[in-house]
């Protein structure tokens, strides 16, 4: 089989290193080939070792939030990334934003900017689901709860001290509608406290959405 027609099984996820060998296993300079595609467009490199297939094939879009996931690991999407997503806040967001239990990092890739805030093992796992954004691409993202509670948490020097300070912050910083927030699970933002840093703002928030 030509080994572009190969490629293309692969047109709506992402590639390593280590499939892409695979795939050219009957090739006498394989790294060769790879950087020859790239220069080509037919690979689209994203880092080193993790490589897209150039939409230019005529295949389906690899979505940016699927890119997020694979880039760098484990981590899922959330923060303002994801409150746009869920239609939380009005801004558009460019940057893909995710939260990982790595340090934090940043990548500039030719699919967009990638960047990654830190949290602790123990609530990272906390509410994160799995959403369908094609056939063959399944995703990681905050439900609308966490990527709140994950804004709160990475934003550097706040500090929620009372339920009005937490209005404050939904209303004016984030311009958040208040009818979203009223349909907001506190039951299971509750549930996180144990394991969630900067506790006492959350508590602020938690009382603040319970109060509409």
């Amino acid at each position: 089989m030509n080994r572009l027609l190969k490629l293309q099984r692969y047109g709506d996820g992402l590639l390593s290193t280590s499939v892409l060998l695979h795939l050219l296993a009957d090739y006498s300079s394989p790294y060769d080939k790879i950087n020859e595609w790239v220069k080509q467009g037919v690979l689209v490199q994203l880092r080193r070792g993790l490589y897209a297939v150039s939409e230019e094939l005529g295949l389906t879009k690899v979505e940016p939030f699927l890119i997020a996931n694979q880039l760098y690991g484990p981590s899922y999407v959330s923060l303002d990334t994801a409150l746009a997503y869920w239609g939380l806040i009005p801004e558009r967001v460019y940057e893909i934003s995710s939260v990982s239990v790595r340090p934090a990092k940043l990548y500039r890739t030719p699919r967009g900017v990638f960047s990654y805030k830190e949290l602790p093992t123990a609530y990272f796992s906390l509410g994160v689901g799995q959403v369908s954004l094609s056939p063959k691409q399944n995703v990681l993202v905050a439900s609308k709860e966490k990527c709140l509670c994950d804004k709160l948490v990475c934003t550097a020097g706040l500090q929620l001290r009372s339920r009005k300070q937490a209005m404050r912050w939904l209303i004016d910083d984030l311009r958040m509608d208040l009818d979203q927030l009223r349909e907001f699970d506190a039951v299971a933002m509750e549930s996180w406290l144990a394991f969630c840093p900067k506790k006492e703002s959350m508590v602020q928030l938690i009382q603040s959405i319970r109060g509409l």
